[in-house]
C-alpha cells in the first residue's frame, strides 16, 4: 500500500502538440507499478485545454473542482464540480477551461493490464469476470 498527498507528486506540463496551460500529476500509475489501472490529475488553468484527440482506450473523468467543457467531436458538454464522463475508446475529445479558476479533474485509465479479466472483490460493489 502506498499513501500519499496529490501535492507530493510532481505536477508537470502537458507537452502534446495542441495543448495550452494544462498540467498533469501522475498519481498512480508505473510510479507504484499499479498493474490494472493509472489514475491522474489534470490541472487546466483559465483558457486552457488539452489537446483535441483520440486513442484506442477508454477512460474515465470526475471533475473535482472548476468549470470546463468535453467536446466529442464537435459537440460540446459543460463540465463543473462532481460531474463524470466516460471516454469511448476512439472518442475525438478535448477538455477546456471556460471557467476564472483552475479546472482539476481525475482521469482514469487502463494501464498494462489491458485486455485482462479483472475479478471485483464483492466488498467493491459490484462482482465480474
Amino acid at each position: 500500500m502506498k499513501v500519499n498527498h496529490h501535492t507530493d507528486v510532481e505536477l508537470k506540463t502537458v507537452e502534446m502538440e495542441g495543448a495550452a496551460n494544462s498540467k498533469v500529476r501522475q498519481l498512480i500509475g508505473s510510479n507504484v507499478a499499479a498493474a490494472n489501472f493509472a489514475m491522474r490529475m489534470f490541472e487546466i488553468d483559465p483558457g486552457g485545454y488539452t489537446p483535441r484527440h483520440q486513442h484506442d482506450y477508454e477512460h474515465e473523468i470526475y471533475v473535482l473542482e472548476g468549470e470546463g467543457v468535453v467536446y466529442e467531436g464537435e459537440t460540446e458538454h459543460p463540465l463543473k464540480a462532481g460531474d463524470v464522463v466516460y471516454v469511448h475508446p476512439n472518442d475525438v475529445h478535448q477538455f477546456r477551461n471556460v471557467g476564472d479558476a483552475t479546472l482539476k479533474m481525475l482521469c482514469l485509465i487502463p494501464n498494462s493490464a489491458t485486455g485482462k479479466q479483472v475479478k471485483v472483490v464483492p466488498e467493491c460493489g459490484l462482482e465480474t469476470e
